[in-house]
């Protein structure tokens, strides 16, 4: 099976969408909470959109790379779907890595959870429309 760019790309692109939704009118509120940012800082909340662009770039640079070795490791094997694939990964090394960046902090056990399941939920998500979309193209 051979990469499709175009793939890997419309998957980075759908990430900073998801995102997007996930992290604003999904979650957003609860987010900000979790994070201990206040929405109604209009002085803070300017100052972070301002230096909000170069990490959006870096962001989605990141999440292009991880795609490309999604496709690549999608592409090596055989025998399992894209999909199956990617939940594998998820299951294997996203979770893990929010379960212990949740954990391994001073935030009270309902903050942790709630940090776990939204990034973990996000991760799901996202993951899903990776391997749907490099396993339809």
């Amino acid at each position: 099976m051979q990469i499709n760019y175009l793939a890997v790309l419309v998957s980075a692109i759908l990430s900073m969408v998801l995102g997007a939704v996930w992290y604003g009118p999904l979650f957003g509120k609860k987010w900000m909470e979790i994070i201990g940012a206040d929405a109604n800082d209009k002085k803070k909340r300017s100052e972070m959109q301002k230096s909000a662009g170069p990490l959006y770039l870096l962001q989605f640079l990141l999440t292009l790379f991880q795609v490309l070795v999604l496709a690549h490791l999608i592409a090596d094997t055989q025998t399992v779907s894209g999909l199956e694939r990617s939940l594998w990964i998820w299951a294997a090394f996203i979770i893990p890595t929010i379960a212990a960046g949740a954990m391994w902090n001073n935030d009270p056990k309902n903050i942790q959870w709630a940090r776990f399941l939204i990034q973990g939920g996000y991760q799901l998500v996202l993951f899903i429309i990776f391997g749907v979309v490099l396993n339809a193209w």
